[in-house]
Parts: C-alpha cells; sequence; structure tokens
C-alpha cells in the first residue's frame, strides 16, 4: 500500500503514447527531433513488441526474463548495433563504450580496478568541496533565474577535473560544456541516411557542425596526456593519484599489458562525455522533481541536515532518501533512454524467434514506465527506492546504468556524485521553477530537459551559505569574496 506522501507524488511531463504508430516520413521526423515521442502504447504494455523500421525489423523488449538473456546469459550472441556504432563512434571509438568483443574485454579488465568501491569512495570529500563551491556562487545569485540544467554540467565537469585530472582540463570548463553541448546536440540527432542505412563514405550534413568540437577535444585530450606524461617522467613520487595517472600506468592483469595511447585517448574522452553528461541530467531532473514535491523537498532538506557533519565518505551511502529521489528520476528520465543490439546468430526471446542481423532494443524509458511492471509508473515516488521497497525491484526491470558485462563501470561513481550534490543543493536552497518555465524531456543520446532548466533557489539559512563560502570546503578565495 503507498504511504501518505506517495499517495500526493504527482505525474511528471512525458509524451503522451500514441494508440498508432507514424507513418515512415512522420518517424523519421520524430527520430531526428525528438525519438521519446515515437514510442505507441503497445509497448508500454506488452513485453515484446516487433516492428519494421525504415533500417530493417527490430524486436523492442521489456521482458524481464528476455533481457538477462540478451544483457547477460547470451550476451556474446548480441553486439552493438550498427545504427548505434554510427552514431555514438565519433570522437569515442576504440574506448570502452564502443569497443567490441576482445578489445572490450582487455579494456574492462584494465579499467575495472580504477573504480573499485573503496577509490571511489576517496573521491567524494572532492566532490563535496566542488558542490559547496557553487554553493557558494548561487547564494550570491538569490534575485536571479539560474539555469540548473547548465549548473550541473558545470559542477559535473569540475568534480571530473578534480578526480579524473587534477591538474585540471587544460581549458576553461565553459569552453568544455560548449564543446560537449555541440557534440550531444548534433551527434543525439539521428540522421535520415543513418535510418536508410546509407554508407559511411555518403556525407551526414547534420554533423558538420560536430567536426570542431572533436578537433577541440583531440588537442585538449593531447595536451593533457603530454602534460601528464611530461610530469610522470620528471618525478613519478609527486604526481596525484588520479584516475588520469592509473588509467596511463593501467595494465592489463592478464597480459601485462598497457592500453595504448589511442586507447587511452579515446577512454578519457570517454570519460569526460558520459561521465558528465549522464550525471547532469540525473541531477538536473532531480531538481525539478523536488521543486514540484514540497513533501519530497522537505524530507531531502532534512536528511542532509542531519548528516551534514558525516564524512563524506559515508554520507552518500547513509543518505537513503536523497539516493531514492535520485533513482526515481532516473527511472522517470533515464540518462540512456534506450540500448540496442543486433543478434549475431539465431535466438529465441520471450517466445519470440530473432533471426540473425535483427536489431533487439531495450529501452529503459519504456521498460521503466511498463504497466505490468511497475505500480503507477508515470508517477514521481521515490518511495520504491527506500529500503524494503527496494529490494522487491526486478534486477531486470529498472536498468538506469545497463546491465550484464557492460554494465557502467562509472555507475557507483555518478551515483555518489549525485547523492552528495543533491544534498549539498536541498540543505542549502528553497527550489522553485522559474516562472513561466515549461519541462519537457528531450533524446539527444542522453535525456535532459528540453531548453534548460530555469530555477529560483532561495537560501534556507544565511549563515550556513556564508559560512560554507567562506570557510570553504573548496571555495576558492575569489567564491568567498
Amino acid at each position: 500500500m503507498l504511504d501518505a506522501v506517495s499517495a500526493r507524488s504527482f505525474r511528471p511531463p512525458a509524451p503522451i503514447p500514441r494508440e498508432q504508430r507514424l507513418g515512415l516520413v512522420g518517424l523519421i521526423r520524430a527520430l531526428r527531433d525528438n525519438p521519446l515521442e515515437t514510442w505507441t502504447a503497445p509497448f508500454f504494455e506488452q513485453l515484446v513488441v516487433a516492428e519494421c523500421l525504415p533500417f530493417g525489423r527490430a524486436i523492442a523488449i521489456s521482458d524481464p526474463g528476455a533481457i538477462e538473456r540478451v544483457l547477460l546469459d547470451n550476451a556474446a550472441n548480441y553486439r552493438k548495433d550498427t545504427l548505434q556504432r554510427r552514431i555514438i563512434s565519433k570522437g569515442l571509438s576504440n574506448g570502452l563504450l564502443t569497443a567490441e568483443d576482445e578489445q572490450w574485454r582487455v579494456q574492462r579488465r584494465t579499467l575495472a580496478p580504477l573504480f573499485s568501491r573503496r577509490r571511489i569512495q576517496s573521491f567524494a570529500p572532492t566532490m563535496m568541496q566542488v558542490a559547496d563551491t557553487y554553493v557558494a556562487r548561487w547564494s550570491r545569485r538569490e534575485s536571479e533565474s539560474i539555469d540548473m540544467a547548465a549548473e550541473m554540467t558545470r559542477v559535473t565537469l569540475d568534480v571530473l577535473q578534480r578526480t579524473i585530472f587534477s591538474d585540471g582540463l587544460g581549458h576553461d570548463i565553459e569552453q568544455f560544456r560548449s564543446a560537449m553541448r555541440t557534440y550531444f546536440d548534433t551527434i543525439g540527432r539521428i540522421d535520415p541516411f543513418d535510418m536508410l542505412g546509407l554508407p559511411d563514405i555518403v556525407p551526414r550534413w547534420t554533423r558538420l557542425s560536430v567536426r570542431g568540437a572533436l578537433r577541440f577535444f583531440d588537442n585538449a585530450v593531447d595536451t593533457i596526456i603530454a602534460n601528464r606524461r611530461k610530469r610522470l617522467a620528471d618525478n613519478s613520487a609527486r604526481v596525484e593519484r588520479d584516475i588520469l595517472t592509473l588509467l596511463l600506468e593501467a595494465h592489463d592483469p592478464e597480459t601485462g599489458r598497457g592500453l595504448g595511447e589511442r586507447k587511452v585517448k579515446a577512454n578519457i574522452i570517454t570519460f569526460i562525455a558520459a561521465g558528465h553528461e549522464t550525471t547532469a541530467n540525473a541531477l538536473a531532473w532531480s531538481l525539478f522533481l523536488l521543486s514540484q514535491s514540497p513533501q519530497w523537498s522537505r524530507r531531502v532538506a532534512a536528511e542532509a541536515e542531519r548528516y551534514a557533519a558525516v564524512p563524506a565518505e559515508s554520507a552518500a551511502d547513509r543518505m537513503t532518501e536523497t539516493r531514492a529521489v535520485v533513482e526515481e528520476a532516473l527511472r522517470l528520465y533515464p540518462s540512456l533512454p534506450a540500448i540496442s543490439r543486433e543478434a549475431i546468430g539465431p535466438d529465441e526471446l520471450a517466445g519470440h524467434r530473432v533471426r540473425p542481423g535483427e536489431m533487439v532494443v531495450i529501452a529503459p524509458y519504456v521498460l521503466h514506465r511498463h504497466r505490468r511492471l511497475w505500480e503507477r509508473p508515470d508517477h514521481f515516488d521515490p518511495g520504491r527506492f527506500l529500503p524494503g521497497a527496494r529490494e522487491r525491484i526486478g534486477r531486470y526491470t529498472y536498468l538506469p546504468f545497463g546491465a550484464g558485462p557492460r554494465i557502467c563501470i562509472g555507475a557507483a561513481f555518478a551515483l555518489q556524485e549525485a547523492t552528495l550534490v543533491l544534498s549539498a543543493i536541498m540543505r542549502n536552497f528553497r527550489i522553485a521553477l522559474a516562472p513561466g518555465t515549461t519541462v519537457w524531456p528531450l533524446q539527444r543520446l542522453t535525456l535532459r530537459p528540453r531548453g534548460g532548466l530555469p530555477m529560483l533557489l532561495t537560501l534556507r539559512r544565511a549563515s550556513r551559505a556564508a559560512s560554507r563560502a567562506g570557510a570553504g570546503r573548496g571555495a576558492t578565495p575569489a567564491d568567498a569574496a
């Protein structure tokens, strides 16, 4: 039975599924503009739906047993499909996100120790320092409308440059943020030529604007690597043991080989791109949802106050209500709305035959809102993720970070960061949408609020914000001025 708070939950904005599928022209247009709006009602009501798409036959599965087979039990039979590889390979080729088969296995084995639980917890104080720095900045902008979606990308980029790249990114964060926005806006729009299966030699005019962003990444990462290699050669004992150093020194535990320059570079770009964008979106959606739920806003603020003096390394695990809000935000607005695979050989999923070459789609956005799998699936209810209820959620019913061997390697990092940053914001501010703001989910590879998230932040306790701005776990002299 739903508790009193759950009973007062609300239905956040999302497309109402169409009863009938779109025609070819309408489908191509919707896939280009906002793929989220192409899902029809049967996908949210049936566990397996087969469709003929412009680029071939696809089977969408929400059956947990079938999902487990694709992502775990028979994962070797399913690889990233051609359309997905075309979309995300620009700038991310050779990295953990796009590699396949043995190339992927070597990278995963090599990189896994960099994301151990102990190492991730060691980053918690730095994450809190970044959060406090931005709280100090926002405290001076009480009367202003602040785009918190953009601010969350700045926060998460700052966390990355203090944990993965402790020397900094070598460029202004705003340059990186702008390049990332261009990158995701461009490659996140599905090109009609890709849908029609035209070969890669045919130019994709929709991708021309991303070339400058890719050149920026290439040059920036080359400089970051060169500077770090020089420091390691000069005096390795004085170089920070951050993820960049560990990545450069990492060796495959089975073969003893390093990753090689191209793979190191590809993974650095992957960590910057995927690492900041997904966490920033989770935070933005969490803030929006709390702005619409006074009950949960009060609960998160109270929990943040209770654990304000607890060491950051253990605080994230203890703030169960704050994490529940983040997990519910990831359920309603998963950073990765769809996962697609191509069958290598024949298979059977939930009684449906799969032919070699067919695309299998697992859509967390659909799965997380499926009528057969969730109670009141379209409503905001973090209570689902509190202890006692969280354990009843099936492993293959909730996939914010994927599952199986290819589960996101940075999932624990992202959840810890989002929990700590959200707690810092809610401890210090009351939040509200700026007047006249309409929020709508937009799919561009990831899922983010269309047009940003203008919000008004009001200090809960000026003395606390002022003391943090001055003493500043991480606040710079300029921030405290």
